[in-house]
């Protein structure tokens, strides 16, 4: 089969099924968060503000971890490709026990040092307060978070993308049922939100481990936790974690920019972010897809089937991305008054979101390859790739925060955003140009 050859009907099928439900999972997790922030946005602008900061903090301490997810991903598929599935779910089990260890101690390290972690950045005194609260409960369902990411790496390895749909509409559904009670009906304010969240992850959780273990029994994979093998579990994901470390490091330097620009900037941007990650979510279906067919296109020895994979996901995620920002930007005054009341950050947030909408056929190119990678286990050039993309981008992010308030919010908020698509267009640069090189083609199970 040549590379330049359309990719067969049957191939394109597959991806669909694939894509379809895992960007409906995906997009569970940033729905958690709009949900939060509309509801909370409700509550005043030092709730909302509060949010932008602990949401920043729980999704990096959670998300600097999603090499349980990607790695194992492409461990469980290229086990599945060479036809050893009892292996493939074996290496998942290992995932969820390195999950379980990290998740116990982050969330205990989290809950203890909320408030400081919070004040890192440099947030009122009133939205540092609220972000302690919402912080120091949401600890409590980081284990459960790690979990979630553990156990859906694996079952997307065996190339199902179903049942983490399921369990993300469940838990989708409950957060938003509890969020409403604790908030609106006890009148617990943020630390509602919070709660219902944390209920919501556990439960998400506990359903999906319970189906990865009926899945080892069948093929009579080990369940007992084995140190060496967790060890080298997390030995595997140190090139993905410094990959994350790396971009939740960019996340945080742009939203304690933000915080320095005031309430009303950090307001808008948090709203704008949490947008972001929507999209982001979406677009990265495409990229799941990559990490499951890619895996195991290599593990059976299929160069030709990962080229001619990987230009269609590429094209599509171009399209997906330009289709899906040009909504954005055409709701950009419609969106904002559905997560606050306030005028300032309304008009600061719409601006914002036309920037978000116009990056987005960036970030469809940059999520699929960055799949495309990850599904061949080319962690250490990713690790690489993204440490030198923050260190390019660092200079000019910290230019705005040098810059100082312009004396118009919306201003500054569309120039931090201008600066952030900087950013992505720097990454995907970088990708782009590993892409075209044949040493990431590293066939075989291992």
């Amino acid at each position: 089969m040549s590379p330049t050859a359309p990719l067969p009907a049957h191939h394109r099928r597959e991806i669909v099924r694939l894509a379809v439900p895992a960007f409906l999972a995906l997009i569970a997790e940033p729905l958690f968060l709009l949900v939060d922030a509309a509801i909370i946005g409700h509550l005043g602008t030092a709730e909302l503000a509060g949010l932008g900061v602990a949401s920043a903090a729980l999704v990096t301490a959670a998300g600097i971890f999603v090499f349980l997810a990607y790695g194992t991903t492409s461990v469980v598929a290229r086990h599945l490709g060479a036809g050893d599935e009892r292996s493939a779910v074996s290496a998942g089990i290992d995932g969820l026990w390195l999950a379980l260890g990290l998740g116990t101690v982050t969330a205990a390290a989290v809950a203890v040092w909320a408030g400081p972690i919070s004040a890192m950045f440099g947030a009122s005194p009133a939205a540092h307060e609220q972000a302690t609260t919402y912080l120091r409960i949401s600890a409590l369902g980081i284990p459960a978070m790690l979990v979630i990411l553990a156990v859906t790496g694996v079952l997307r390895g065996l190339q199902d993308t179903t049942t983490p749909l399921f369990a993300s509409v469940v838990g989708f559904g409950a957060n938003i049922v509890l969020n409403v009670l604790f908030v609106y009906g006890l009148h617990w304010g943020i630390a509602g939100s919070a709660w219902g969240t944390v209920i919501a992850q556990t439960g998400m959780g506990v359903a999906l481990v319970t189906v990865l273990l009926v899945k080892a029994r069948v093929r009579q994979a080990r369940l007992r936790p084995h140190p060496a093998r967790v060890l080298a579990a997390a030995r595997t994901g140190i090139p993905l974690l410094v990959r994350t470390l790396a971009l939740r490091a960019t996340l945080l330097v742009t939203a304690w920019v933000a915080a320095s620009l005031g309430d009303v900037p950090l307001a808008a941007h948090q709203v704008a972010m949490t947008v972001w990650a929507f999209l982001a979510f979406a677009l990265d279906a495409l990229a799941i897809a990559a990490q499951a067919i890619v895996g195991r296109a290599l593990g059976a020895g299929d160069r030709d089937g990962v080229r001619l994979a990987m230009g269609t996901m590429v094209r599509w995620g171009v399209w997906g991305g330009l289709a899906l920002g040009l909504v954005v930007a055409a709701l950009h005054s419609v969106i904002p008054p559905l997560f606050t009341p306030d005028p300032d950050v309304q008009e600061a947030l719409g601006a914002a979101l036309v920037v978000v909408g116009l990056g987005q056929a960036v970030a469809g190119y940059v999520f699929v390859l960055d799949g495309v990678l990850i599904g061949a286990g080319d962690g250490r050039w990713l690790a690489w790739g993204m440490v030198v993309t923050f260190v390019v981008y660092l200079p000019v992010v910290l230019a705005v925060r040098w810059a100082g308030t312009s004396g118009s919010s919306t201003r500054d908020v569309v120039v931090l955003w201008l600066a952030f698509t900087g950013f992505m267009v720097i990454r995907g640069l970088g990708l782009g140009w590993r892409a075209r090189h044949e040493d990431w083609m590293v066939v075989g199970a291992r």
